[in-house]
C-alpha cells in the first residue's frame, strides 16, 4: 500500500481508504463489518471514513466498537457534519459543537483526525461555521479540517476568513464515469493546499462490470435493492454499460481487475490522496487495495477514453443528488 500526504497536514493516508455509506450504517451485518475492517488493516489501509449521519450515527457506532480494540495511532479516522441526524442538520456553531461530541462518543475516542462539512450550508454565515471548526480544532478535538462537494467560491470564502484553521481535504465524487470535478474543483482545491479524497471512484459498482446491457441486476447487488437503485439507476444505461464492457480487456491486459483498473485510474491524479471504497466482504478490500502503486500507462489511459466514448457524465461540477437536501457520500 502507497501513502500520500493530506494537504498541508502531517497526515499520511493510504491511497485506497474504506468508507462505511451504505453499508456499516445498517447494509452489512456486524460480523462481515469486523471482517472487511479487519481485511483493510491486513491491505495496508490507514484511512477510514464516516459519517454522523451515515444510518443516523450506526456507521460510527460499529467503528467506534472495532476501532477502540486498535491503537488510536495505527488509523487516521474522517467523519462529517451537515446532513439531518435525530431531526437536526447544518453547520451553525450549535450543531458543530453538538455534533463533534455525539460522534466523538458513538466513535469512542477523544478526537477524529480529519472533521469534515459534508455539503455547504447556506444558511449560516461562513464566518460562523469557520468560527466553530476553528474552535474545536483548538480544543484538540478535531486535528485537521476538510469539506465535500463545495463550489470554488465556497472554499475561496472559507479560506477568506481571517484566523480560521484552514481545509486540508475535499471529498468529491469522481470516476471514469463522473468526471465532473476536473474542470474546476481540482484546481481551486489545489490553490489553497487541498488534496482530494474522492468517493464513488467505482461509480456505485458499475465500473467493476457486474451489471451488464440487456440483463437484470444481479440479486445480491446495490442497483437490486429498492433503496439503492434510484441513485445506481441512471448509470444503467445500456449504452454505459455497453461502454463498461469494452473496458474489460485493458483491465485484462494490465493485470487488473475491472476495480483496480477503475482505481488506478482515479489515483493518476496527483491531486488526489485517497480513493474511498465501500465492501461488502473482506476479498473486496484486498482485490481494491492492490490497485494501489499501479501506474497505467498513456496508451491504456487512452485505450480506457475511446471505450468509455460519450459515456463519462462531465457536465456540471456537483454530483446529481448531491444538492444539500440528499444524502450521499
Amino acid at each position: 500500500m502507497n501513502f500520500r500526504k493530506l494537504g498541508t497536514s502531517d497526515l499520511e493516508v493510504s491511497e485506497i481508504s474504506l468508507g462505511s455509506w451504505l453499508t456499516y450504517s445498517g447494509g452489512v451485518e456486524r460480523d462481515a463489518t469486523w471482517a472487511c475492517t479487519d481485511a483493510a488493516f491486513e491491505a495496508g489501509i490507514n484511512f477510514f471514513d464516516t459519517a454522523n449521519a451515515y444510518g443516523d450515527g450506526a456507521a460510527e457506532e460499529a467503528w467506534g466498537e472495532i476501532l477502540s480494540t486498535r491503537p488510536r495511532d495505527s488509523y487516521v479516522l474522517a467523519t462529517k457534519v451537515f446532513f439531518p441526524i435525530h431531526g437536526e442538520r447544518g453547520l451553525s456553531a450549535a450543531q458543530i459543537h453538538k455534533q463533534i461530541d455525539a460522534s466523538l462518543a458513538r466513535l469512542r475516542t477523544d478526537h477524529v483526525d480529519l472533521y469534515q462539512c459534508h455539503r455547504f450550508d447556506v444558511t449560516v454565515p461562513i464566518e460562523e461555521t469557520m468560527e466553530a471548526l476553528t474552535e474545536i480544532v483548538r480544543a484538540g478535538k478535531v486535528r485537521y479540517l476538510g469539506f465535500s462537494e463545495w463550489t470554488p467560491e465556497q472554499i475561496d470564502a472559507a479560506f477568506a476568513v481571517e484566523g480560521a484553521a484552514p481545509f486540508v481535504s475535499s471529498q468529491p465524487q469522481y470516476s471514469m464515469l463522473w468526471r465532473a470535478p476536473e474542470a474546476e474543483a481540482f484546481a481551486a482545491a489545489s490553490a489553497h493546499g487541498v488534496k482530494q479524497i474522492v468517493w464513488s471512484p467505482l461509480a456505485e459498482g458499475v465500473l467493476t462490470g457486474k451489471y451488464r446491457p440487456g440483463e437484470a441486476p444481479p440479486a445480491d447487488s446495490r442497483a437490486a435493492s429498492d433503496t439503492m437503485s434510484s441513485f445506481i439507476k441512471r448509470r444503467l444505461t445500456d449504452d454505459t454499460l455497453a461502454a463498461v464492457q469494452r473496458l474489460v480487456p485493458i483491465a485484462e491486459e494490465e493485470g487488473l481487475s475491472m476495480a483496480q483498473l477503475a482505481l488506478a485510474w482515479v489515483l493518476r491524479r496527483d491531486e488526489v490522496a485517497s480513493a474511498i471504497i465501500g465492501a461488502s466482504r473482506p476479498e473486496q478490500v484486498h482485490d481494491n487495495a492492490q490497485a494501489s502503486g499501479h501506474t497505467l500507462s498513456d496508451a491504456t489511459l487512452r485505450a480506457i477514453d475511446e471505450a468509455l466514448g460519450d459515456a463519462p457524465v462531465t457536465g456540471a461540477q456537483t454530483a446529481p443528488g448531491a444538492s444539500a437536501g440528499v444524502l450521499h457520500r
